[in-house]
């Protein structure tokens, strides 16, 4: 029985501590929309997308005036675009993401997610087309995102996507770089992708999932700030609890959300999505949860096992409060969507290289870090390669979201605006790495694949 303290403490936290529902996320089966003609098959996607999602974003604002929740975002994620588009004879993919863009704004959506490939043993025709698109299609629509899965534990990293992907995101940054490289916010590289994420931009709706479903992403960063302060001096035991009661409480919020938007639209309830996802707002940063261990700054040592703590007992918080917690669940750390990492990297304390071996223990793995423009392909490619080793290799998802900034070096900074705040450009080693990747061909999987 939820008591009275309970809802004066649930109030608070949306009040005052940046508690929210980061997103409701409805996946969307474009399978049967598959079509020899690339057109005929548009204007399936447009009508599919548009007659499924008609009413999310009215469900989404009458559950958030009812209950006095925010839903920061209403989005929708769809199969893999080179999955439908290979059954028709095009040979660009520009005019899919297109019809997606169309059908995003008809239904008034923040984001549409899928664009994407999964290529993690190897290419076919459709997957390298809609690679080589992706440039492009992030250029000529406004909020359809991309991502590529390249490597997995069972499949090893596929290194000709790796170099593909290399030069794809410096593509991109050159095609958007009147906004900063705005379209490499959109892009993420994967290895070990899940297929219920419903977060931008790495949601794409996976191929075993219903025809329709609704996924919830809950973000409570400041929340669990505010509760660390009251053990201030505890030990690591205390810290541990406190954060696993508040991640239940934020999850029992989530699961609320998501059983009555399932209710409202007639679509399946798919997972809750617990992660601590930062905004650039004070107050709301996953870094100062860090600090607020006893870190003078984020990136400072210390600061991975501090993290390997947060995202362990967010997990373990969440699991019992809700039994569909699913997606990538845990604390995420992108630069530029966090006013503490932000501070933390302009400092010089927060580095790329510790950035990477913080990915080890949390979610996802390098996200929104902006780097120099001059960067080479190859290099962006190599950072790509050794995220998705400590993924393959620790059965993981990582992925990498980085933007070699057009025009920018180290010290400048690039605007982006919104939830995507502002990204501190950050050093990346001179040394090159463009034989290895020249190498090509595929990393084996790990022995722990061998599960069967």
């Amino acid at each position: 029985m939820i008591n009275r303290g309970e809802i004066l403490e649930t109030i608070e936290m949306i009040d005052q501590q940046h508690l929210d529902v980061r997103t409701v996320t409805m996946g969307i089966s474009l399978l049967d929309c598959c079509d020899s003609d690339p057109k005929a098959a548009c204007r399936k996607i447009y009508d599919k997308i548009t007659r499924s999602a008609k009413d999310l974003v009215r469900v989404g604002e009458e559950i958030e005036a009812e209950f006095g929740i925010p839903i920061v975002n209403k989005r929708i994620s769809v199969t893999p675009i080179a999955l439908v588009a290979a059954a028709s004879d095009a040979e660009d993919y520009v005019p899919f993401a297109r019809a997606l863009d169309r059908a995003r704004e008809a239904t008034g959506v923040n984001f549409v997610g899928g664009f994407s490939a999964l290529v993690q043993k190897g290419m076919t025709p459709a997957d390298e087309k809609l690679i080589r698109s992706i440039p492009e299609a992030l250029a000529e629509t406004e909020l359809v995102c991309s991502s590529v899965n390249i490597g997995s534990t069972r499949a090893g990293i596929n290194m000709d996507a790796v170099a593909l992907m290399g030069e794809t995101v410096k593509r991109t940054a050159e095609l958007t770089a009147a906004r900063g490289g705005f379209g490499c916010a959109k892009l993420v590289v994967f290895c070990n992708a899940v297929e219920d994420n419903p977060f931008m931009a790495g949601a794409f709706h996976g191929v075993s999932e219903p025809d329709t479903v609704i996924n919830v992403g809950v973000s409570g960063p400041g929340v669990v700030h505010h509760a660390l302060r009251a053990v201030r001096g505890a030990d690591f035991g205390v810290v541990a609890e406190t954060v696993k009661k508040t991640a239940f409480q934020v999850t029992r919020m989530g699961q609320l959300v998501a059983q009555e938007a399932s209710r409202r639209l007639g679509v399946p309830f798919g997972i809750v999505d617990l992660s601590l996802a930062p905004t650039p707002a004070v107050g709301d940063s996953v870094a100062r949860i860090l600090e607020e261990m006893g870190l003078e700054k984020c990136g400072t040592h210390g600061t991975t096992a501090a993290l390997a703590l947060l995202n362990d007992a967010v997990k373990k918080g969440g699991v019992m409060a809700s039994s569909s917690v699913g997606g990538l669940s845990g604390a995420f750390i992108p630069v530029s969507e966090d006013e503490g990492m932000i501070d933390a990297a302009s400092s010089g304390v927060l580095t790329i290289d510790k950035l990477e071996a913080m990915t080890c223990v949390c979610s996802v793995g390098l996200d929104m870090i902006a780097v120099p423009g001059a960067t080479p392909a190859s290099t962006i490619a190599a950072i790509i390669a050794d995220e998705a080793a400590i993924g393959m290799i620790n059965n993981k998802t990582t992925a990498v979201r980085i933007i070699p900034a057009p025009g920018m070096d180290v010290g400048d900074t690039v605007e982006f605006g919104g939830l995507l705040g502002s990204a501190p450009v950050m050093a990346v080693h001179g040394e090159s790495a463009a034989e290895f990747i020249a190498r090509g061909g595929r990393i084996p999987a790990p022995l722990n694949s061998l599960k069967n």
